[in-house]
This record gives C-alpha cells, structure tokens and sequence, in this order.
C-alpha cells in the first residue's frame, strides 16, 4: 500500500532517475527557463516531456527500424547491422564519401537510413562531411 502523496495524478505515471541525472537536466532548465517559456515549457515536468518529444522525433527513423534493425559493431569506416527480418547481417561502409550497404549493393536501402539514424554513427559521418541521400 502506497502512504498518501506517493502515488501520480491519474493520467500520470512516475520514473526514478539518480540525483546525477536529475540535477543535470534541473540544471538545464533552469538556465533555459525564458527561453522554454516561450515555448510553452513552464515547469519542469513540461521540460522532460519536450525532451522527450523532442528525442521520439529525431529517433523515427530508429523506432520505426529498431526491433527490426540492431547496430552490432562500428569500426572506423563500417557499421555491422543484424537485420532481423532478413535474418542476415548488414555491411555498411563508407565509398567514395558515401554509406553503401554491402547487403543489398545500394547507396539508400534502409540499412543505410538506420545507420544515418544511430546518434554516435550520424556525429561521424557529419564531421566526415557524409550526408544522408534524400
């Protein structure tokens, strides 16, 4: 049984993070708080749910592709991806400046989209001058 106050509004739910995590981004917010006012961002309960917003669509592409698409290893010039529905596993390399998936012998299958959608692979393909094909 939950003492009184424990327990979220309904329609809410809670999470626990560590105090690290927590004072980081109370940190941010309350640097930014003017400038997230006037987004209509004005507690920071509102602050972790734009955050969140903001990541679920920036990661479309990842959540559309995760459970089908899983990153296994990233070397220098290539990324390793299983791909659970193929049950195969997907080479992307780099080629003349551009991501080419050995798989499926093309520059813009979805193996190279999920690749350009991964945080850590996009940060050194946009220092590397590599853009995503449109």
């Amino acid at each position: 049984m939950y003492g009184k106050g424990t327990m979220p509004k309904e329609g809410f739910k809670s999470i626990t993070v560590s105090d690290t995590v927590y004072d980081r981004y109370y940190e941010i917010y309350q640097k930014n708080k003017q400038e997230l006012a006037m987004k209509g961002v004005n507690s920071f309960a509102g602050y972790i749910t734009y955050m969140l917003e903001q990541t679920m669509q920036k990661d479309k592409t990842f959540a559309k592709y995760a459970p089908k698409l899983e990153k296994v290893s990233i070397d220098d010039d290539r990324v390793i991806v299983k791909d659970n529905i193929k049950n195969r596993i997907a080479e992307v390399t780099i080629q003349r400046g551009e991501l080419y998936c050995q798989l499926c012998e093309e520059k813009n299958c979805f193996h190279v989209g999920f690749v350009f959608s991964l945080p850590d692979v996009y940060e050194i393909l946009n220092a590397k001058g590599i853009r995503h094909p449109k």
